[in-house]
């Protein structure tokens, strides 16, 4: 017996278009076709040259509502905390939410080559991107006081 892997996050979502927008235009995700028996709105998406993996499905509509027919708004009450990604081009994605005016926080830790760095999508899930420097051009870099990662520090607004 054992794992094998991530095979998919489900996401709930109350503005699907906003949040596809995210995924794909900030965070480079593409989006694949989903099984044609769904019949609610959604949307799945996976890594460029992964296709055929689609790790991201989104929920929308009823489909996403809660017991109470709401949607949640951000993961401050669920179970969740984040989602980490491996990723790389720590001073291109640094710059992409600088252009999109996202928020984003980031961290050294110290006697590390990992570097991490956190941003909200349109949902309110933390997404944690770990880049290791040994592959990073262009690290390190000094990270700004108000950008600098507080474990329990909320900085996720909504629009």
């Amino acid at each position: 017996m054992k794992l094998n892997g991530l095979a998919h996050l489900a996401i709930r979502t109350a503005d699907l278009e906003k949040t596809l927008q995210f995924y794909t235009e900030v965070m480079g995700f593409v989006e694949v076709p989903r099984p044609s028996g769904l019949t609610f709105p959604g949307a799945w998406l996976a890594l460029p040259g992964h296709e055929s993996a689609a790790i991201l499905h989104f929920y929308a509509g009823s489909a996403a509502a809660g017991p109470d027919g709401g949607i949640p708004a951000d993961n401050d009450e669920g179970i969740a905390d984040h989602l980490a990604l491996s990723a790389s081009g720590f001073i291109a994605f640094r710059d992409r939410f600088i252009q999109h005016d996202i928020a984003w926080r980031a961290q050294h830790l110290k006697g590390s080559n990992n570097w991490q760095m956190f941003v909200h999508d349109p949902n309110g899930l933390k997404i944690e991107l770990a880049f290791n420097q040994q592959y990073e051009q262009g690290l390190p870099v000094e990270i700004p006081e108000s950008n600098r990662y507080k474990a329990a520090e909320r900085f996720f607004a909504s629009a």
